[in-house]
């Protein structure tokens, strides 16, 4: 991946390429529209390839080398484009605070201090079955804050449609996503990251 210049704040649309032509284009638009609205980010790299998939075997990827992200990988085969895709981008951003190479910010970085006191003090959304390899990643501080972040983003997004996908996997009880009453809670949380992080456009209302 490239890097240019002396790394400066950015939109959201000059750190990912989106697939223009692939059919998943229009949700991935709108998705990166609305973390876009919410925030931007400090960087030197060149655009981040996001590439589909048709993969079952996992939403998506985030793929990087030593300090250097490769892609996004978002599959078509798991009706959820715009949390898939959202979660990698919480990954890329992560992995791009951190100070050194293959490291994510989330576990110790101090902007996320609060998020991680807030998140430790509610109950696992691990599924009941998983095994303690599985349940130790599900509850990562790295795969907290991508569902986290993702789940803000659609939370707050300007788009209906957006906020209606998040519903629809409230309702139906998803594991992976967390209730209404905690999500405002942990949304606040995410928020307060960007803010510390001096990355929020304006200040953000959290959606009850």
């Amino acid at each position: 991946m490239t890097r240019a210049g002396e790394p400066r704040l950015r939109a959201l649309e000059e750190l990912v390429a989106l697939p223009r032509r692939s059919p998943l284009y229009p949700e991935l638009a709108a998705a990166l529209g609305a973390a876009s609205a919410l925030h931007g980010f400090v960087t030197d790299l060149g655009p981040v390839p996001v590439r589909p998939t048709a993969t079952t075997r996992q939403a998506g990827c985030y793929r990087l080398r030593e300090g250097d992200p490769i892609d996004l990988r978002v599959s078509s085969r798991h009706g959820r484009v715009a949390l898939s895709f959202l979660h990698e981008l919480g990954h890329l951003l992560d992995h791009q605070l951190a100070p050194q190479p293959r490291r994510f910010a989330s576990p110790s970085h101090a902007a996320f201090r609060p998020w991680r006191a807030l998140l430790r003090s509610l109950p696992t959304r691990a599924p009941a079955h998983a095994s303690i390899t599985h349940r130790r990643y599900f509850d990562s501080s790295r795969e907290l804050w991508a569902r986290s972040y993702a789940q803000t983003v659609l939370a707050l997004a300007p788009q209906p449609e957006l906020r209606e996908q998040l519903a629809r996997l409230q309702r139906a009880g998803d594991p992976f996503v967390w209730p209404a009453h905690e999500l405002a809670e942990i949304s606040g949380a995410v928020v307060g990251v960007l803010a510390r992080l001096e990355l929020l456009h304006a200040p953000a209302v959290v959606a009850a």
